[in-house]
């Protein structure tokens, strides 16, 4: 059954009303009529309701709630996922696949060795374009919620936002040739449900001796990632799929 976000504005009481380019999706893709049912989660409340088409004119579709739906589609722990800058497409991949998989934000950020450099002006319609991969990805994976994807930061803004999160690890490639194998492992099995955790991953060419400091000094556990070298666009799925099965496998 096809899924769409909608605000808590839009709930009245037994009816639901969808608006904005879901009207289009819904008549001119799906090609619904009145009495079909959809699904209809609300970001705010992780609510999802079974509804069915009641009305449809040119800017709007109205629904009656049939039931609200209990589904456990949500991680049983709230993962941020850190990445630095890479190039071309590889954070839109990795929002996609990352919101599949469980991730609750995205923080892109500036690293030393980001050899893309952050344009201002062309930067919210950027943004803008990564939320709404969030959001379709979102809708075809039966998420109840969209994660959020942050306008890029500054390196000192991004250990800003870590502070409130209780657990914080950061992807070192050196760790993986050094042989480390028990931090990313041993985490895991401290957290429990509804804990957070924020994972750092460094742009092409990894993070600098300086920032890896850095990190350490704020709370940050160096981790392997297995014995291979991954790619920046390949670390973060990598992690959320051992997250996922970790709680909601094993």
């Amino acid at each position: 059954m096809q899924r769409y976000f909608i605000h808590s504005n839009q709930i009245n009481d037994s009816t639901i009303t969808i608006t904005g380019e879901d009207v289009h999706h819904i008549v001119r893709v799906m090609r619904m009529s009145v009495d079909d049912q959809l699904l209809c989660s609300c970001s705010e409340t992780r609510q999802t309701a079974r509804c069915q088409i009641a009305e449809i004119t040119n800017d709007m579709v109205v629904t009656h709630i049939v039931e609200w739906i209990k589904a456990e589609t949500e991680m049983p722990v709230r993962v941020t996922i850190a990445n630095g800058l890479p190039k071309g497409d590889k954070l839109e991949l990795v929002i996609q696949k990352g919101t599949e998989l469980g991730a609750e934000m995205f923080i892109p950020f500036n690293a030393g060795r980001s050899i893309v450099k952050w344009d201002e002006k062309k930067g919210k319609k950027k943004v803008e374009r990564w939320n709404k991969i969030a959001k379709e990805a979102a809708e075809q994976s039966h998420r109840s919620f969209i994660p959020e994807v942050l306008a890029p930061m500054s390196f000192t803004e991004l250990i800003k936002a870590s502070e409130k999160y209780e657990y914080k690890l950061v992807a070192y490639e050196e760790s993986a040739r050094d042989g480390e194998r028990s931090a990313f492992a041993s985490t895991l099995q401290n957290m429990k449900a509804n804990d957070s955790i924020f994972v750092i991953f460094g742009p092409e060419g990894g993070l600098t001796d300086k920032e890896i400091e850095k990190l350490t000094q704020h709370g940050f556990v160096c981790c392997a990632l297995g014995p291979r070298i991954l790619r920046t666009e390949t670390a973060p799925l990598y992690a959320l799929s051992a997250i996922s099965y970790h709680f909601e496998l094993m």
